[in-house]
C-alpha cells in the first residue's frame, strides 16, 4: 500500500513537469507553424504576381484594342479580374508602359496605372511617364530592334500577414511585392 502512495504521488509530480515541458514545446511549435503559413503565403503571392505580370504584358503585346491606350487598357481589365485570389483593386497596381526603341534610345509612348496604389508605386521603368526616356536594365531585358515597340508591364501588391505571430513580428519578406514583366 505504501509503494502505491510513492508511486501515486512521483505520477503527480512528473505531470506537472510534462505540462511546462509540453507549454515550452507547444509555444515553439505554434510559433513556427504560423511562421511558416504566413512566409507560404506570401511566397504563393509572389507567384502570383509573376504570372499577372508576365500575362499582363503579352495581352499588351498581342493588341486587343483599336488604339495602344485601348489595347494596354484591355489587358490591365483582364489582368485585374484573373488576378484572384488577390485583389489588385484594393491592394494592388498594375502599370502597363509602351516602349520604343528609337534608335537606341528607349521612348515611353504609352503608360497606364491601374490599382489602389497609384500615388504611392511609381513605375521603375518610366518614372516620369509618357514623353520621358526610360529606364532599361540592359543586361536582363531583350533589346527591341529599331523602331520596334516593347510592353512593359509591373505589378506591386501590398502583402498583409494572416496570422497573429505574423501581424505581432511584421512577419513579411517586404511590405510592398513587386514584379516586372518584358513582351
Amino acid at each position: 500500500m505504501n509503494s502505491l502512495r510513492n508511486w501515486v504521488s512521483k505520477s503527480r509530480e512528473r505531470s506537472g513537469q510534462a505540462l511546462i515541458e509540453f507549454m515550452f514545446v507547444g509555444f515553439i511549435l505554434l510559433f513556427m507553424l504560423f511562421g511558416m503559413i504566413d512566409f507560404c503565403r506570401s511566397i504563393s503571392t509572389r507567384q502570383v504576381l509573376i504570372n499577372l505580370s508576365r500575362e499582363a504584358a503579352n495581352l499588351a503585346a498581342r493588341g486587343t484594342g483599336s488604339t495602344p491606350d485601348a489595347a494596354i487598357s484591355n489587358a490591365i481589365a483582364a489582368v485585374i479580374a484573373g488576378a484572384a485570389p488577390l485583389s489588385i483593386t484594393t491592394n494592388g497596381l498594375v502599370i502597363i508602359t509602351a516602349v520604343l526603341n528609337s534608335n537606341g534610345t528607349f521612348l515611353v509612348t504609352n503608360q497606364i496605372k491601374e490599382g489602389a496604389l497609384s500615388n504611392t508605386a511609381p513605375s521603375k521603368i518610366a518614372p516620369l511617364g509618357v514623353g520621358s526616356t526610360a529606364n532599361m536594365p540592359v543586361t536582363a531585358v531583350p533589346i527591341p530592334q529599331t523602331n520596334q515597340t516593347m510592353f512593359v508591364s509591373e505589378v506591386y501588391y501590398s502583402y498583409k500577414p494572416a496570422t497573429p505571430i505574423g501581424k505581432l513580428l511584421n512577419f513579411n519578406m517586404t511590405n510592398t511585392l513587386y514584379d516586372a514583366a518584358f513582351f
